[in-house]
């Protein structure tokens, strides 16, 4: 069933990028908005920029953590309705001169932290630390840029991976749906920031990016998300005792269409805090794996329609025994580790289209009105075979909408989605409407 999903998916690739090839209009493609933005050296020296989403989900379905184990149970159970800030982001750079820069990226998930100090009255007047909103505030991105010329650039300090589409683009302008690509994002960290280092240039109708940057933390690893939580730390620094590879290189070459290969390579044995000795001395290591992640994708962008794609394909070694290696790890209430089995391997295939209504109409072609389609497949827990297997981690979504743009940095979407599964569990739909801004507010 995943093979010919897989084989179905690449053969619309390969189908929509020849197609999309011989309907090009005059207008070459560019790079994407951040790669300009990045190649901009004589920029004025201070840039603020960001972006930002506000969502209403009704969901159809349960929200209860069992609702896979007892399928037959939560079947007609009611559904729910969330309203979320998934992402609020602010970016400050700053063109110091002689090619040096410096960029930053402060991200606000779900609303960020609200945390009080309070006087309850009513309680002979006792201060009380209380936390209002949950969420997350975190520096996604803080580095220092040396550039010579467009075609050598040496960046270094919190830095983006650039693995797989969404991470090379994850404003909300880069995808249709109201919410980012749901199969690129449960496999692989999203969106993924570490500390390393970045060689990246463009030379000709060629832009690569090579990394160094610290190894994953297997214990941080899950049936549900494969490594897509490794990538952080629950420390005040990250333990990058193993170093690891990551790569990117696009092709511009073809006008309009964008094709993207990617890549990561990294141990995770020694990556775990803290390291425990043995009586006779030695350093006793978590059990050794290596993660190897290898990704294609593309993006269209013409006159009437703009689509997108990706293929994903994550491979972990000895994952039968860091798996259970995590599943017999401390349990205990503080315990920032997860306690599954993992996946040997994990993959995202995925599709998009939409057609640019507006265009069509003389007096509405400075505003644009999509209406658009998406399809992914992905499965996050593929194990070895002497490891429990949990099937409703096969999943297939699609998803019908539109996109309105009345300017080009803000954007209304809304969509109907429904999530399928085996048929042992119950499928999934939503409707889901969101409105969305980003970009530059002083260059």
């Amino acid at each position: 069933m995943k093979k010919s999903i897989i084989e179905i998916i690449l053969l619309l690739f390969l189908s929509a990028t020849s197609v999309l090839a011989e309907n090009v209009d005059n207008k070459s493609c560019q790079p994407d908005k951040s790669t300009m933005a990045e190649s901009e050296t004589n920029a004025p020296r201070l840039t603020i920029g960001g972006y930002g989403e506000a969502v209403y989900s009704r969901n159809y379905y349960s929200d209860s953590p069992y609702r896979y184990m007892f399928a037959d149970r939560y079947k007609n159970a009611p559904g729910y309705g969330r309203a979320d800030l998934p992402h609020v982001v602010i970016n400050l750079g700053y063109n110091f001169g002689n090619g040096w820069t410096m960029g930053t990226e402060i991200e606000f998930e779900h609303g960020g932290v609200e945390v009080a100090m309070e006087v309850e009255g009513d309680e002979a007047v006792e201060l009380e630390h209380e936390i209002e909103r949950g969420g997350e505030v975190f520096l996604e991105q803080f580095w220092l840029q040396k550039s010579w010329n467009n075609s050598i650039n040496l960046r270094a300090g919190m830095i983006i991976v650039p693995v797989g589409l969404t991470n090379s683009r994850h404003e909300p302008d880069g995808f249709f749906t109201v919410y980012r690509q749901e199969g690129e994002s449960t496999i692989l960290p999203c969106t993924w920031h570490q500390i390393g280092i970045s060689l990246w240039g463009r030379t000709g109708d060629f832009r690569y990016e090579a990394q160094v940057i610290p190894g994953l933390n297997s214990r941080l690893f899950n049936n549900s998300g494969w490594i897509a939580g490794a990538s952080a730390s629950p420390y005040e620094y990250t333990v990058a005792n193993t170093l690891a590879g990551a790569f990117r290189l696009d092709n511009y070459s073809i006008r309009n269409l964008r094709i993207g290969i990617s890549g990561y390579v990294g141990g995770t044995s020694n990556d775990a805090y803290p390291r425990l000795v043995s009586s006779n001395g030695k350093v006793t290591t978590i059990t050794d794996g290596t993660v190897l992640i290898g990704a294609v994708d593309f993006q269209y962008q013409g006159k009437h329609v703009t689509a997108r794609g990706n293929a994903d394909y994550g491979y972990l070694s000895n994952a039968s025994a860091i798996g259970t290696s995590n599943k017999n790890s401390d349990n205990s209430t503080f315990s920032p580790y997860q306690h599954t089995f993992v996946g040997e391997k994990a993959y995202a295939v995925g599709v998009e289209a939409g057609l640019d209504i507006f265009s069509y109409i003389d007096r509405l072609k400075d505003k644009k009105f999509f209406v658009f389609g998406r399809y992914e497949a992905y499965d996050s827990y593929i194990p070895a075979k002497d490891v429990q297997d949990y099937k409703w981690s096969d999943r297939q979504r699609f998803a019908v909408g539109i996109n309105y743009r009345p300017i080009d940095q803000i954007i209304v979407k809304a969509e109907f989605s429904h999530r399928m599964f085996r048929s042992q569990y119950n499928n999934e739909p939503s409707i889901n409407i969101g409105i969305t801004y980003s970009g530059f507010f002083k260059r």
